[in-house]
């Protein structure tokens, strides 16, 4: 039955990478508009500093989602579908500039790397 089915012709999976790429939009679209009300309830309680803190990681959050999903998509179209040197070279030179993309939110959210580890009772990072 597997045997029927030929590379390219993989309409389910075709339709689950849309649907994970759709789902990525969507999630870094709310993180924004959360990220906005979160961050002007903040300004008004305390300050535009801690509003912009606050606005600066629930927005790296949303998009630290939504790049894992767009991720995911790419490598389920590319493995799925069109799985040519090109298009892997491709799908490889896209994780790696989004990886990049990833650590440089962690870093930013939470100032430290994110391979190392965060100590529980201090909140500071400790070194591998």
């Amino acid at each position: 039955m597997l045997n029927e089915f030929e590379i390219g012709d993989w309409q389910i999976a075709n339709g689950v990478a849309e649907w994970i790429e759709i789902a990525a939009v969507s999630v870094i679209g709310v993180a924004t508009i959360l990220a906005i009300v979160f961050a002007a309830r903040t300004a008004l309680r305390e300050s535009p500093a801690a509003a912009y803190t606050t606005f600066k990681h629930r927005i790296a959050r949303g998009l630290l989602l939504g790049l894992d999903l767009l991720i995911a998509g790419d490598v389920i179209r590319t493995v799925t579908l069109e799985p040519t040197l090109a298009n892997i070279a491709a799908l490889g030179l896209l994780v790696l500039v989004r990886t990049f993309l990833s650590w440089s939110l962690v870093v930013e959210m939470e100032s430290r790397w994110p391979w190392q580890a965060v100590n529980p009772h201090t909140a500071e990072t400790i070194a591998p």
